[in-house]
């Protein structure tokens, strides 16, 4: 079963309306629109959750970060050239 909806009103710049409402698709201007706001909210809530983990252990460093970008490239080439080998 669907969450309850509500109506609302809202005012955005009339060039981003046209451009969300001709992405929408069949599902609608107000899909896509909760789509947006849902993912603007996860990000928000990420953004807390760094900001409390750094304030605890310190900022993450351009070269951790790097070296995470990394590790995520190497097991990935490894997902795909083990999916490639099972094939």
């Amino acid at each position: 079963m669907s969450e309850p909806t509500g109506k609302y009103s809202i005012t955005m710049p009339r060039d981003i309306a046209e451009a969300a409402k001709a992405r929408s698709g069949p599902s609608g201007l107000s899909t896509y629109v909760a789509a947006a706001v849902a993912r603007q909210i996860e990000r928000d809530n990420l953004n807390e959750l760094i900001q409390v983990a750094e304030a605890d252990h310190g900022p993450v460093t351009d070269d951790e970060i790097q070296a995470l970008r990394d590790q995520l490239h190497q097991a990935r080439q490894q997902q795909t050239q083990g999916g490639a080998d099972a094939a």
